[in-house]
């Protein structure tokens, strides 16, 4: 098994290291190979995400891709290098889980159109107007995913829209969605409107199970989620294609603590054993998940979780759970 590794910008030079020490120590024959994405590479390269690292990725059966810093004003040339990744490599199914107490839950997102799909231009000074794309063959397999997902738990579903205001697309995106999890019989389904969904969300999360979303509303529903479950230092996410997987944290580069060691691994760390269940290691998945379960819990905790423990010393503790051997050099845990 060969995986990519791509740290990208800022905190993702660091937890992508440490997530890569928990696999490595699991599975100490998997290959990796480092490959170039992001804001710096665009800076230095004129290219957010070289052809070079396309081919080093379709070489590969995964890859971990840790943040992209993005400017908030427009910049000739660049576009975002993980929506490119998502395009290139046909990651249509971004996954999700939200696990905290009570709340057991799958965002499922389509990923690669919406008002993602980067159909922008300005009309005049005053105007600009972005298109927002639906089709019904992305729709229909992104609630294939989910319903696909939701077999194997508590075989509930939500499909969450707008359709009565977006008509158009947002009606398209339910029709196909429904008529797709219609071949699932055992399922039940129910729909959300997806401002209704946000505030049910924040009351009463325990309700749901397997939540379906096209691109926009999965991306903000699953941040929300992120909210309610400890934080975004904890969020894993996968972008899944039919026969690749690349594991992503969802948290941004956060410049503000760039190179401190303040960095939580753990989202990291998740968003790798999701990928390993990709890709056929579902047992070392669950003991992953289950170690970082008990880091959680019982700590050592970075500074976004109150804590005062570095970067390393929490993968630290995930070994230790896993009955690895931790780095000796960050041994001075502060718990």
């Amino acid at each position: 098994m060969r995986i990519c590794l791509i740290p990208g910008d800022g905190i993702g030079q660091e937890v992508v290291p440490e997530a890569w020490r928990v696999i490595t120590a699991l599975i100490p024959n998997i290959e990796s190979v480092d490959a170039d994405a992001g804001w710096g590479t665009f800076e230095r390269t004129g290219i957010s995400l070289p052809p070079e690292t396309v081919a080093t990725l379709k070489s590969c059966d995964g890859a971990i891709f840790g943040a992209v810093s993005s400017p908030s004003t427009k910049v000739e040339g660049y576009r975002s290098p993980i929506v490119l990744m998502r395009r290139e490599l046909n990651l249509y199914a971004n996954i999700r889980p939200l696990k905290q107490g009570d709340i057991d839950m799958v965002v499922v997102r389509e990923n690669t159109e919406g008002l993602y799909a980067g159909r922008e231009r300005m009309e005049n000074d005053d105007t600009a107007i972005t298109e927002r794309v639906i089709t019904r063959q992305a729709s229909a397999r992104i609630a294939k995913m989910a319903g696909e997902i939701a077999m194997s738990r508590s075989q509930r579903v939500t499909v969450v829209h707008k359709a009565n205001v977006v008509r158009v697309s947002d009606g398209l995106f339910r029709e196909a969605a429904l008529q797709a999890l219609s071949e699932f019989p055992e399922l039940s389904i129910e729909e959300q409107l997806v401002d209704s969904m946000a505030y049910r969300m924040v009351r009463e999360p325990e309700a749901f199970d397997v939540v379906v979303a096209p691109n926009l509303y999965g991306d903000i529903l699953s941040d929300l989620g992120a909210g309610l479950t400890g934080g975004l230092g904890l969020a894993p996410s996968a972008n899944v294609a039919d026969d690749f997987v690349v594991a992503e944290p969802v948290h941004g580069s956060a410049p503000d603590i760039e190179g401190q060691g303040k960095a939580n691994p753990l989202a990291t760390i998740r968003a790798a054993a999701l990928m390993l269940s990709r890709l056929g290691h579902a047992e070392t998945s669950a003991r992953i998940l289950t170690a970082v379960e008990s880091v959680i819990a019982d700590g050592p905790h970075t500074p976004d979780l109150g804590g005062t423990a570095s970067t390393s010393q929490v993968t630290d503790a995930v070994l230790e759970q896993l009955g690895c051997s931790p780095d000796p050099k960050t041994q001075e845990t502060s718990r």
